[in-house]
């Protein structure tokens, strides 16, 4: 039997439609093509279809030097180099180091760090409940939190379950977002699968997609799967409220689990712990981890807002730096303004 439930999930971002020109950086010429291909026309002018892609990967690009920031932070703990120090680190300028992290996060790198402290993110734990009891209380009616998108969830009924996709059709494509690259699956059902690539290896996570789907016919089309990866990372003024449904394939255990997920507002974390008592069972934190690991569609079934009780973000199946950068963003534009992908004017 097929169970469908409807709650808003805080994934997708809009711009504010300002007309930008960004000022190249020194590079390649590659690199100057693709910069200049992210000049965005003013709000409603029609020039502006077909720009989200170069935004995208751009974006994309960005979030390697993020990584690599987080990366040389850790190689530095427990001593905080100053942020010159961390900007040569990953082969940047101080200017350069600022429009980084303006660009990308839409605040300085100074705020940007001080998100990914351990002591803040207990200090996230701890402020954390009360907004949670509220999105819990509004149930799955719940309003949008940084966007008007709503999504509809299914669950693969379970004769579905064991064909293991059999006269399923599936569309994937890979697309550049704001954590990387990423595989996006689609059906005509709605969205089934978002998967980060890890270090490049895109078959890897075409191999996966079949695991989860053995018997599914499979068709890599990227022009098909890119509304999505707009509605969920894009930078479109939506209209009014967008509808994304969700086809999910798991246990009842799971489906209750990626539920709860779905309640946490972006700039908030919870526990292994709340999340289990949330599904239901209480005390059964351990189950709750192993289905948070088995959610199959990233960032917008947020199960990188779980975090350990003690205040450590703990694992991620796409990288636990990955999380760490997804936490500091959301904190960011939850603190911060709504727009998080426009850029700054020179």
């Amino acid at each position: 039997m097929k169970s469908k439930n409807r709650v808003a999930a805080g994934g997708s971002i809009a711009e504010d439609g300002a007309e930008v020109k960004l000022r190249p950086r020194p590079s390649t010429s590659g690199d100057n093509v693709r910069r200049a291909a992210l000049e965005r026309a003013p709000e409603g002018d029609p020039t502006q279809q077909g720009k989200e892609e170069p935004m995208m990967a751009s974006s994309s690009d960005d979030y390697s030097r993020i990584e690599q920031t987080i990366h040389f932070l850790d190689r530095s703990f427990p001593r905080r180099p100053p942020l010159a120090e961390v900007a040569r680190g990953v082969n940047l300028s101080p200017f350069h180091f600022q429009r980084l992290f303006k660009r990308w996060a839409g605040i300085s790198p100074k705020r940007f760090l001080q998100y990914l402290a351990l002591d803040y993110a207990k200090q996230a734990l701890e402020e954390s409940p009360n907004i949670l009891e509220a999105a819990y209380a509004a149930g799955l009616s719940g309003p949008g939190r940084l966007h008007d998108l709503f999504v509809s969830v299914e669950a693969v009924t379970p004769g579905e379950f064991k064909r293991k996709g059999e006269g399923l059709k599936i569309v994937y494509g890979l697309h550049a977002t704001p954590f990387g690259e990423c595989l996006l699956a689609v059906t005509p059902r709605g969205l089934s699968d978002l998967i980060f690539v890890p270090d490049k290896r895109q078959q890897q996570v075409r191999q996966d997609l079949r695991a989860r789907w053995p018997k599914a016919e499979l068709e890599e089309n990227s022009v098909r799967t890119q509304p999505y990866v707009e509605k969920i990372f894009g930078a479109t003024n939506h209209r009014g409220p967008q509808k994304l449904p969700l086809l999910l394939k798991g246990t009842n255990f799971q489906l209750k689990v990626w539920e709860a997920l779905l309640r946490i507002p972006p700039g908030t974390v919870t526990t292994y712990e709340d999340v289990a008592a949330r599904a239901g069972r209480p005390g059964a934190a351990r189950a709750a981890g192993q289905a948070i690991g088995s959610n199959p569609i990233a960032f917008l079934i947020p199960c990188h807002r779980v975090i350990q009780k003690i205040g450590v973000p703990g694992g991620y199946r796409w990288g636990a730096t990955r999380k760490r950068a997804m936490l500091a963003w959301e904190r960011a534009h939850h603190t911060g303004r709504e727009q998080p992908f426009a850029r700054p004017k020179d």
